[in-house]
C-alpha cells in the first residue's frame, strides 16, 4: 500500500522547499532586507502564475482528482490585483511584466493542464501551502521593512475566509486530509511528488532573477554581513524534465 499523499509530499519535497527558502532573495527577506521594487516584481510574477493556475483549477473543478482539491477560498488573483494597484497605481496592467522565470512557470502550468490536469494539484499545493505557512512570516516582515499602510501591500498573504493562525491550521489539516483521500495509484502519486518538486524549482528561478536586483541595491558590506552571494542555488532546476 502506498503512503498517504500528504505524507509523501511532506517527506519527498522538503529538499526542494528548503532550497527555495535558501535563495539569497528569501534569506534577505527573512532578515528584513526588502526593497519595494523587488517585492512588487515578485507580486507581478505571482499574479501571472495565479491567474493561469486559478483559471485552470476553475475549468477543471469537475475533474475527478482536481475537483476534490477545489478550494476557491484560497484563490489569490483578486488580492494580488489589490497589491498591484497599490504598488504600481491604477494603470498597473500597463506597467507589469513577466520575468523569464515567471513565464516558464506559467508555461509549465499550461502544459500540465493540457497533458495531465491532475498535476494541477501539485502546483496548487506548492503555492497555497507556502502562502498559508512561510507566507505569513513574509507578510509581517514586508509590512515592517517597508513601513506599509495597515491595510495595503500584503494582500497576497491575507486570507479573508481563513483569517487567524488557528483557522489556518485547521484548514491545512483539512487540505491534507483531502489530499490523502484522493483515489490515485502509485504512479500518479509519484508524478504529483515530481511535479511539486518541479514547481518549487520554478519558484527558485523567479527568486534568482529577483535576488540580483535586490543585492545590487545593497552595499557590499551588508551582503558580506548577511553571508549572502548571488545565485546561491544551482544554476539549473533540479527537477527539469
Amino acid at each position: 500500500m502506498s503512503s498517504p499523499l500528504a505524507y509523501c509530499l511532506q517527506e519527498e519535497v522538503w529538499q526542494a522547499r528548503a532550497a527555495t527558502e535558501n535563495t539569497a532573495f528569501i534569506k534577505c527577506f527573512l532578515k528584513g532586507v526588502v526593497t519595494q521594487e523587488s517585492f512588487r516584481q515578485l507580486i507581478a510574477n505571482l499574479y501571472g502564475v495565479y491567474c493561469v493556475l486559478e483559471a485552470a483549477l476553475q475549468r477543471h473543478r469537475h475533474h475527478p482528482i482536481v475537483g476534490q482539491m477545489y478550494f476557491p477560498e484560497l484563490y489569490r488573483t483578486q488580492n494580488l490585483e489589490e497589491d498591484l494597484a497599490f504598488y504600481y497605481g491604477e494603470q498597473w496592467q500597463d506597467q507589469i511584466f513577466l520575468s523569464s522565470g515567471g513565464q516558464a512557470y506559467i508555461d509549465r502550468i499550461r502544459g500540465v493542464e493540457v497533458t495531465q490536469p491532475a498535476l494541477l494539484v501539485a502546483h496548487a499545493y506548492a503555492r497555497y501551502m507556502e502562502d498559508l505557512s512561510i507566507g505569513q512570516s513574509v507578510k509581517e516582515i514586508a509590512r515592517s521593512a517597508m513601513a506599509l499602510p495597515s491595510t495595503q501591500g500584503t494582500r497576497l498573504y491575507e486570507f479573508d475566509l481563513i483569517p487567524t493562525p488557528e483557522t489556518k491550521q485547521i484548514f491545512k489539516s483539512r487540505y491534507c486530509k483531502a489530499l490523502n483521500a484522493l483515489a490515485i495509484d502509485e504512479d500518479l502519486s509519484q508524478a504529483l511528488v515530481f511535479e511539486t518538486n518541479y514547481a518549487f524549482s520554478l519558484q527558485q528561478l523567479i527568486f534568482r532573477e529577483l535576488e540580483s536586483d535586490l543585492l545590487e541595491a545593497l552595499s557590499d558590506h551588508l551582503v558580506d554581513l548577511l553571508g549572502l552571494t548571488p545565485y546561491s542555488i544551482n544554476p539549473e532546476p533540479s527537477y527539469a524534465t
